[in-house]
Order: structure tokens, then sequence, then C-alpha cells
């Protein structure tokens, strides 16, 4: 019997120790040389892209021949404005990254010997510069599946006092769908609806027309007729029929249901979308070293301009 991926040495090229036994200056080159990888760690100016570029001695930071203007190796990034050491910010990749069903913000903020503020906020940059990277199209044969998420109605501790939570006048209104569109063998995007026949929509806008679609029996799939060739697949009667599944998508949300149960307790309300989006980032590099997964990271967050969600959050 073959041995997972997983639980091979290849899926292991990164080492936490490794990153945080780094001096300053070692952080820093390698700062520099994910930042500025085509020019093998030269820096750019991020206000008009010259080349010729100065750097201060006493200060990291750059000063531009052509515009005069000065930067830093994380300016212009979602890490711009930062307090906290480079060194410290590599870390929290590599951690964030290694956890196989994601990490919450207070393991992190006791990882990091930070405040648990500090620590939301860097998680959830990461997070957003994860979504930037999610693909805006999608074709060939894609399943698209939904599931709810949010809204809990505790129900009563007498049987007799209990209601029916599935209908919507004892719903508390906070209850949405998050829509999984993945191509097979390939990548994947989500999006957050009120509802499946919601969602539907954003299927239209993102799967390129022609495409086949994989689908069950829900009613908020057949819009989709109009524009696709679907496969639908009654889940009363089989998981799959021939070549009609919605498996690959249901992976998805045993992943982020994981994520949900096992890690944060709570995933809901207006930061559904981003751990929506950090899954989807996930599922599509499971097959890939943890090294790589933290580099793809790392240079997406560094390519990702200034956030205007979390720049100054706890400051409103």
């Amino acid at each position: 019997m073959s041995q997972h991926f997983l639980l091979s040495r290849a899926a292991r090229s990164l080492s936490l120790a490794k990153v945080m036994r780094m001096s300053d200056d070692q952080a820093y080159d390698a700062f520099k040389a994910i930042r500025w990888a085509a020019t093998e760690g030269e820096p750019i100016c991020p206000k008009c892209g010259g080349y010729v570029v100065w750097e201060f001695k006493a200060r990291r930071i750059f000063k531009c021949k052509q515009c005069n203007g000065q930067f830093s190796v994380t300016s212009g990034t979602i890490f711009a404005s930062r307090k906290m050491a480079i060194r410290d910010i590599l870390g929290a990749i590599a951690i964030f990254v290694n956890g196989a069903k994601g990490h919450s913000a207070l393991q992190l903020s006791r990882d990091l010997d930070c405040q648990y503020k500090t620590a939301f906020v860097l998680a959830h940059k990461i997070r957003e510069a994860m979504a930037s990277e999610a693909e805006q199209s999608l074709s060939g044969e894609v399943e698209v599946d939904g599931a709810y998420f949010g809204g809990y109605v505790k129900p009563a501790n007498r049987k007799e006092d209990r209601v029916d939570r599935r209908r919507v006048m004892h719903q508390t209104g906070k209850r949405q769908v998050v829509v999984i569109m993945r191509e097979r063998g390939g990548v994947s995007t989500a999006t957050v609806a009120k509802s499946e026949k919601a969602g539907a929509n954003a299927i239209l806008d993102t799967v390129q027309a022609g495409s086949v679609i994989y689908a069950d029996e829900g009613s908020g799939w057949d819009v989709l007729h109009r524009r696709f060739l679907t496969h639908r697949i009654n889940h009363q009667e089989a998981y799959s029929t021939a070549e009609a599944c919605t498996n690959q998508a249901e992976s998805f949300f045993s992943r982020l249901r994981r994520a949900e149960i096992g890690i944060h307790h709570h995933v809901a309300g207006p930061y559904l979308a981003a751990y929506a989006h950090e899954m989807t980032w996930r599922e599509d590099r499971r097959r890939i070293s943890n090294g790589e997964q933290f580099l793809a990271a790392t240079a997406a967050a560094l390519g990702h301009p200034v956030s205007r969600q979390w720049k100054g959050y706890w400051q409103r």
C-alpha cells in the first residue's frame, strides 16, 4: 500500500524551528528575496517602478532615484505600517500554513506571544492575500454545491417546546450559504450568498459557457440548465451515479466543517467568506509541500496591496 502524500517526506520541506532561528538580517533578506523574486531580491520602487534605488545604512529603508520616494520592504504591501518584526511575520505565516484545518487567532497569539487583536488582524490579512489568488473564471467539468453556516438556534430543553429550526420563521436571519465551484482536476473558488438560488448567479458569472456542471437535485441549481450541460445526482438515492457526483465539492465542505468545529468553533457573519476562501486555497494546494505553501502565501501577501478592510481595523 502506497504512503499518503501528507505522510511522506516530500510533504515536509519547511521547518518552523529553522524559520524562528533566523537572525533579523536573514529574515530581512528572505523577505526581500520573496517580494522581489523577479530581480533576485534587488528592490524596485513600489511608487514608480524604478530600478535605481539607494539603501540607507542607518535604517532599513530605500530611496528611489527616479521619484525620490522612500520605501521599506513592506511598503505598499498588506504588511505596510507593521510593528511586528519581520522574523515574527515569517513565523506567523509558517504556523498558519502548517495548520491542516486552519489556525485560530487565539492560538496564534499564544505562539507569537502577542495580543489577540494583533494575531486576529494578521491572520485575516493572510486570508485576504490567499483570497486574492482565487481564480475568477472556471471551465471544463465543474462541480458545484452549497452548504449553510451560521444562524444557529439552540434547541429548547424540553422536547415539547422545540420547533423546526429549518423553517425561516424560526431562524435568526444570520444563516448564509457557501457555494463552492470546483474544476475536476483543477482549481476552485467559493462565494457566500443568502441562498443556493442566489449563489447560482455567481456560478453563471464565474463558470464559462459550454462547461459541464455537476450538481445535486437542489432546486436552486435549476437555472443552470439554460447555459450549461448539467448532470444531477439525487443524494437520497446515491452519492454518485456513473460520472454524476459532487465528491470534490463535498471534500471542500468537509475541510471547512472540520475547521469550524475543531478550530474556530464559530464561522459565520461578515468573516465567513474569508474562511471559505482560505479553505479553497488549502484544498487546491493540498498536494504540494508545506514549504511551497509557505512561499506561495508569503508571495501572495507581499504582492497584495494595502488592505482597506484590515488596516486600522481596531481603530475603526
